[in-house]
């Protein structure tokens, strides 16, 4: 890959950026991280000590304002997204924010509506577009090995973590700061991959409930939705289960692929001509690609559809099955 480096500032320090993502941008050729900041000074400070990170600044606006940053990565909770994208679109510096886009399709569409009006691109981390498992996916989809695409069905259940048990302080779990709970943290990546995979979500409509009393968002969500092009789609989501389950079908007409959103497990083929498993690792750090493609579409190089426009239609899906 040929073109400018990319210097990347990192606004938050949580968990996702330990080992996910900013190990990325540090590795990606044409990119660096050069620069972060916290709303807690002192975790800043530390997390720029351990990774060797040049700058910390105090604030957002003094991140912006450094002549060695010429692109901004999101990385804090996705209530405050659209205070901080809204800076960072006002800057003029191209952006990636952490999934989802925000809390609502009303403020993602505020979010990407003021990145348009710049003319800066705006990306989101829904990495797994990227990632070598899911293309195999999309290549036997379009090589036409399960014939036409009918139904996609994803069921997720996981029960109560000791952290939910014990009422510990969570944004996933908090109503205010995550309007659907885990269904916001995890469900996005699942629905916007079968939109890049079967095509863009249409139509979604779903229920909501609290079946616990451990939080104040709800547990558990059912949906349908439809794909352009006539493939239909439904999931369940349930965060009180006894088990846990993560498991997709989708099914063409000749065959189906059945395949896991967030366990390394096999990817299975399955025709008439038999069965066709592969185990395809994820790389590490595991958002390298998405990182690599962001900076060869921000280089000329071919388009990534890890993009706003991509996003919104998620964002979409995700309020009309939680019902705010």
């Amino acid at each position: 890959m040929t073109g400018r480096t990319w210097r990347w500032g990192m606004v938050g320090c949580g968990d996702v950026t330990e080992r996910k993502s900013a190990p990325a941008y540090q590795k990606a050729a044409h990119s660096e991280l050069v620069a972060d900041t916290s709303r807690r000074p002192d975790r800043a400070e530390d997390y720029a000590r351990r990774h060797g990170i040049a700058e910390v600044h105090d604030t957002l606006d003094g991140l912006l304002a450094s002549d060695t940053v010429d692109a901004v990565y999101i990385a804090t909770p996705p209530a405050s997204h659209r205070d901080l994208a809204l800076k960072v679109a006002a800057s003029g510096k191209p952006c990636c924010i952490e999934k989802p886009l925000a809390n609502s399709y009303p403020d993602s569409n505020t979010i990407s509506d003021a990145f348009a009006a710049k003319g800066t691109p705006l990306f989101v981390a829904f990495y797994r577009r990227s990632l070598p498992r899911f293309g195999q996916i999309a290549d036997w989809i379009n090589q036409g090995e399960i014939g036409a695409v009918r139904h996609v069905h994803w069921s997720l259940t996981r029960a109560p973590s000791d952290q939910d048990q014990a009422g510990s302080e969570n944004w996933r779990t908090d109503r205010e700061k995550a309007p659907g709970g885990y269904f916001d943290d995890l469900a996005c990546h699942g629905l916007d991959l079968f939109d890049h995979l079967v095509g863009p979500l249409q139509d979604a409509a779903g229920q909501a409930s609290h079946q616990h009393g451990l939080y104040t968002a709800p547990s558990a969500f059912a949906a349908s939705w439809q794909h352009a092009g006539g493939a239909t789609g439904s999931g369940l989501w349930n965060f009180a289960a006894r088990n846990q389950e993560d498991a997709v079908r989708i099914l063409g007409s000749h065959g189906e692929i059945r395949f896991s959103v967030f366990e390394e497990e096999p990817v299975r083929l399955i025709t008439d001509a038999g069965e066709v498993a592969r185990t395809i690792d994820n790389p590490d750090p595991v958002q390298l690609p998405h990182v690599e493609a962001m900076v060869a579409d921000l280089n000329g190089g071919a388009a990534y559809t890890a993009r706003a426009e991509h996003a919104l239609r998620t964002a979409r899906a995700m309020d009309a099955i939680r019902k705010p």
